[in-house]
């Protein structure tokens, strides 16, 4: 059989953003994937060295709109560390609980996107309805539905009422109950499961030696998430990870599944802890050395480097973003499909092209 050569991207049905992948087929099966990326660089490490540093927290958020909130906090979290500045209990519980609202807010959207994906349009619908609760509930925390902006230097911005409190633990409880009624479709539907399992697959020793990070890793077995660690306080709510061990595009999908709900029960354990006091204190004064952060973003580890050099500028900042770690393991698992399942397995590490690039 002849090998043809065709590209997949950058425009098509399943990619939010632009990524190429020129794929090498024999009789419908893919035998070799080669990435093209660069459509989309706006250099935004070189303009976080340009703004004085408070600017960043804005400049960072537009890394990536969807995790907005988490850019934000590990930035915000990596100069409280070089200017030695701790926050107050309250301003750490507010910021779980934003985490884990834009953490739903993710998966609820990949999990329509997964849906269209393969032509289940109804299930698409109906997963982006109850994302719609998430965003209502972003907006009447955050102010915005989408980059909340909520975070800065010294704990958050945007403090919740005891009125609000109680609002978004009943939203949180309706959308804990919508998705009881469609879960099932997702983890057993004969549609679903024809198209996801046992495409894509990937072994525990592979996602590993590939260095591969969030739903991704989890899907192959792997217990590993940053929030483990115990960042803000994790620790104090006795995190978990979710963890799926078939390695496959179901399994993927099935971890996000998980985590929606993990992420409503954090988001409203945090606002039943959610101790008295400030929530933002006031930080003067320029950064004055580095230093490393490491937090779980929904497609995985995020990783920021962040030097200052006693001005309002900083020296360097340095961004890896989870879609660029699982990159190698997308294009290890396309070699022996069939490209009529490329759409689906390329969607399953939920690329974001945006972050990538930056």
């Amino acid at each position: 059989m002849a090998r043809i050569s065709a590209p997949f991207g950058p425009q098509h049905p399943v990619l939010p953003e632009p990524l190429q992948l020129n794929i090498t087929y024999e009789d419908e099966k893919v035998v070799n994937v080669a990435p093209a990326i660069g459509y989309i660089h706006r250099g935004i490490e070189k303009a976080g060295e340009l703004n004085d540093y408070p600017q960043n927290v804005f400049l960072v958020e537009r890394v990536c709109g969807i995790c907005s909130f988490m850019h934000a906090m590990i930035y915000c979290e990596a100069l409280e560390e070089i200017m030695k500045v701790e926050i107050t209990p309250r301003a750490k519980y507010l910021r779980v609980f934003y985490s884990e609202i834009s953490r739903a807010h993710s998966h609820l959207l990949w999990l329509g996107l997964l849906a269209d994906a393969f032509g289940f349009e109804s299930l698409f619908m109906k997963y982006w309805a109850i994302r719609e609760k998430v965003v209502d509930l972003m907006e009447m925390t955050g102010g915005h539905r989408v980059i909340l902006s909520a975070c800065a230097i010294g704990g958050i911005r945007r403090d919740l009422t005891p009125e609000l409190i109680r609002k978004s633990e009943d939203i949180l409880l309706e959308v804990k109950k919508e998705l009881d009624m469609i879960t099932p479709v997702l983890l057993k539907d004969y549609t679903v499961k024809k198209r996801t399992v046992g495409a894509g697959v990937l072994s525990r020793e592979q996602v590993i030696a590939l260095g591969a990070v969030g739903p991704t890793l989890r899907g192959s077995g792997v217990a590993e998430d940053i929030r483990m660690n115990g960042y803000e306080v994790y620790r104090e709510l006795g995190f978990e990870p979710v963890v799926e061990t078939d390695g496959d595009s179901h399994s993927r999908a099935v971890v996000r599944v998980r985590e929606v709900y993990q992420s409503i029960e954090l988001a409203l354990e945090a606002l039943h802890r959610l101790p008295e006091g400030e929530a933002l204190i006031k930080v003067k004064g320029n950064p004055d050395g580095e230093t490393v952060r490491r937090i779980e973003q929904p497609r995985g580890e995020l990783f920021y480097y962040v030097k200052g050099n006693g001005t309002k500028n900083l020296e360097r900042l340095r961004i890896r973003t989870p879609t660029f770690a699982n990159i190698p393991a997308l294009l290890a698992m396309l070699p022996g499909c069939q490209m009529a399942d490329v759409p689906v397995i390329t969607l399953s590490i939920d690329p974001c092209i945006s972050c990538t690039e930056r």
